[in-house]
């Protein structure tokens, strides 16, 4: 997966160290399909996930994490949920706990692909019909599809 300049910079200083960085989640929805990608890392199907660029809106993110993973262009309607990630240790041993932005997006236009390295496959997959994921991922899918006008957020 291609790490962010400012990751990069960040990890040459504290090193391993845990981060705590944002992250989005979009969970992009056309007609009753959900997509999703195969994960590099950890072969793992996902709704599109990545860090927000410092400065970057994380609506804006959400939208350019869609084009950079899976070719497609999305409409960014709704924050869904916000919650904290566990804590994670990546292939390389560096180690983070994410803040996650999850909005409900809608397919505009192009053809689903893998559309970078950090994916092996991506799929529309039916509503009624998704793989195995973590709590975790269940958790901001059902917020993305709920149609709930308010974010659902951990009190």
């Amino acid at each position: 997966m291609p790490i962010p300049p400012f990751v990069l910079e960040l990890r040459a200083m504290v090193g391993d160290h845990q981060l705590w960085l944002p992250g989005v989640t979009a969970v992009i929805v056309r007609d009753d399909h959900l997509l999703l990608t195969l994960r590099a890392d950890n072969g793992q199907w996902a709704p599109v996930t990545g860090i927000v660029d410092p400065g970057e809106e994380p609506g804006v993110a959400a939208r350019r994490e869609a084009l950079e993973e899976t070719g497609v262009e999305v409409s960014v309607d709704r924050l869904a949920s916000v919650s904290v990630s566990p804590p994670i240790t990546h292939a390389n041993g560096d180690r983070g706990i994410y803040l996650d932005l999850t909005f409900a997006c809608t397919w505009l236009a192009g053809e689903a692909r893998v559309a970078d390295d950090e994916n092996t496959d991506v799929r529309w997959w039916p509503l009624d019909g998704l793989p195995e994921m973590s709590p975790w991922l269940t958790s901001r899918i059902e917020a993305g599809l709920s149609g709930e006008t308010g974010a659902r957020f951990v009190s």
